[in-house]
């Protein structure tokens, strides 16, 4: 597994003192990213070949969120590529070895000129060492979204939304989702299921359920024609 050091930074924290849900992704992110730009696989040489990995669905869980100034190490491995979709899992734990989170995600390579599916080349192939799948129970890639939801107010794709891809970054769907539920609610477990890009300028027409089986909030972040650019799912727990 591919793993990098790290600290919990006061900029990563929630009034609580430990680490938010939207840094715990940035983390993975980044994670994923050192680990392609160290194999030589990162933005450049996508941008050389004119493909991108675009997020599918994630499946984030937690045990624990770190605490403020603990010393932490994230760790990712891809286990799998199926056709046009990889598959990688991600580790967050201490020092000492315990496993704060961890998380399955399913991606798509896409051909940038054409805006279509494309197979990874050799290379990409080869560039990535595949690993055992990460024994957690797996979730379903599709969220349904319960019924009786209620829309709340639109509101516009701005400038800090956007990522080096010139679309909403995977993690700025979650931060607006996470705009309504309540701020004491500790997500145990989020699932996002990516439908379509957002970009600058485009209104995103939320629509808020809550989830009676299980406890949390489904939010899908939807078109104005009412298509879902991404579904959020988060659940509660003690943690």
């Amino acid at each position: 597994m591919y793993t990098f050091d790290s600290r919990v930074r006061y900029s990563e924290v929630g009034v609580d003192g430990n680490l938010t849900m939207e840094a715990l992704i940035d983390y993975f992110q980044d994670c994923s990213t050192f680990h392609s730009e160290d194999v030589g696989l990162g933005v450049d040489y996508l941008n050389e070949v004119h493909r991108v990995w675009m997020l599918s669905s994630w499946q984030i869980c937690v045990n624990r969120y770190p605490h403020l100034c603990e010393n932490i190490v994230i760790g990712t491995a891809p286990y799998e590529f199926k056709g046009f979709v990889g598959y990688r899992n991600f580790e967050m734990k201490t020092k000492e070895g315990e496993v704060l989170a961890y998380a399955n995600s399913i991606w798509s390579l896409m051909d940038t000129q054409k805006m279509i599916p494309a197979k990874p080349n050799e290379r990409i192939l080869n560039g990535y060492a595949l690993e055992e799948r990460y024994p957690m129970e797996y979730a379903p890639r599709k969220i349904a979204m319960p019924d009786g939801g209620e829309a709340v107010e639109p509101f516009t794709v701005k400038q800090h939304h956007l990522d080096t891809n010139n679309h909403v970054n995977n993690g700025q769907h979650v931060r607006m989702a996470m705009d309504y539920i309540p701020k004491n609610f500790g997500i145990k477990q989020l699932r996002v299921e990516y439908k379509c890009q957002a970009k600058l300028g485009d209104v995103v027409c939320p629509v808020v359920a809550v989830s009676e089986d299980h406890g949390g909030y489904t939010v899908s972040l939807n078109k104005e024609d009412g298509k879902p650019y991404s579904i959020i799912e988060m659940i509660g727990g003690a943690i």
